[in-house]
């Protein structure tokens, strides 16, 4: 993570390592079907049945984090679905492309940046081409994978990055005309659920939040993060965080859940006050971005929390996600 004023100190840091080991401790689990909604070999979703046998049972859609970048794929939230499946749920985790080291770079000519390290942080545009194709094929594929799921109550959630595409495939009503993803209707969702979202970019980028995750997403360099304005954090102005990129700034505006609002669609945010990975500033951020749209968004902000104990089965935080998820699909 990039330094920023406030900056966490020693014991922040070994308190979300800690945090960030317990949750990655768990094994996978394995799915009980899993269906394809692409050819590419990560267009795929994995179903959990609810695990008391009931039929009727809302569908939760669940988007995995890791910045968008490969290293993570779904399988670390497979302990997450399980968790869900056994307090009632039908469970959909999606996977999607993600960036790896064989994008060096998201558009011609640019470069990578000086502080870039390790894989790019996802796919233009392929992240969000799955995420709206998984979305869009999920009534018909749930209903054949998981007979019992109730298609009709669909809650989208997603954990850091996931978070961020959940909010934003709430949103595709909204994109630009002529976005590729925008939608003619609000989608047939009962609500977003979304854990520490990366869900406002001015914000995000200002923070530099993901070693500059957001910035290479929309096609910039991860070493300038804080190339732009950093006061613009606190002006909620994208453009001037991403230091005027007119590629990145153009891009922004089709995938910046900040700016594509209001959504109509009911949306919850879950966020640890003591998470150094994402600060619930981000969170914040989106909150009050939907308010000036006169739009409502509830921000449950959980005491000694940080960032992962949101995905871990053994933490008290996720019984707070599954009331979350409760109150939108029951």
């Amino acid at each position: 993570m990039t330094d920023f004023p406030g900056s966490p100190d020693s014991a922040a840091r070994e308190r979300d390592a800690a945090e960030s080991a317990s949750a990655f401790a768990h094994p996978a689990v394995a799915p009980d079907r899993t269906a394809a909604y692409g050819d590419h070999p990560d267009q795929v979703v994995d179903f959990y049945a609810p695990r008391d046998g009931r039929t009727g049972a809302p569908l939760v859609v669940l988007l995995h984090g890791g910045a968008w970048r490969s290293p993570y794929d779904r399988a670390h939230v497979s302990p997450l679905a399980d968790f869900l499946a056994r307090r009632g749920f039908a469970v959909a985790n999606v996977e999607y492309r993600r960036g790896g080291d064989d994008i060096p770079r998201q558009r011609a000519g640019a470069e990578p940046g000086a502080g870039s390290v390790g894989p790019v942080a996802g796919r233009w545009p392929e992240t969000f081409d799955d995420v709206a194709a998984a979305l869009d094929a999920m009534p018909a594929l749930a209903s054949r994978e998981l007979p019992g799921a109730d298609v009709r109550r669909i809650v989208v959630s997603g954990h850091s990055a996931g978070g961020h595409l959940a909010l934003w495939a709430a949103a595709r009503h909204v994109l630009p005309e002529g976005s590729p993803w925008r939608l003619p209707a609000p989608p047939s969702l009962r609500g977003v659920v979304a854990l520490a979202p990366i869900a406002d970019f001015a914000t995000a980028v200002g923070l530099g939040v993901c070693g500059g995750a957001v910035t290479q997403l929309l096609g910039g360099e991860a070493g300038s993060v804080l190339g732009g304005d950093a006061g613009a954090v606190l002006d909620g102005d994208a453009g001037s965080a991403l230091g005027g990129d007119a590629v990145a700034v153009e891009r922004a505006a089709h995938a910046d859940p900040g700016v594509l609002l209001p959504t109509g669609i009911a949306t919850a945010i879950v966020h640890g006050v003591e998470d150094i990975v994402v600060p619930p500033a981000v969170s914040e951020a989106y909150v009050d971005a939907a308010a000036r749209s006169g739009e409502t968004v509830g921000l449950t902000l959980l005491g000694g929390v940080g960032h992962f104990p949101l995905i871990d089965p053994s933490a008290d935080a996720c019984a707070v996600v599954a009331e979350e998820l409760a109150q939108l699909a029951w």
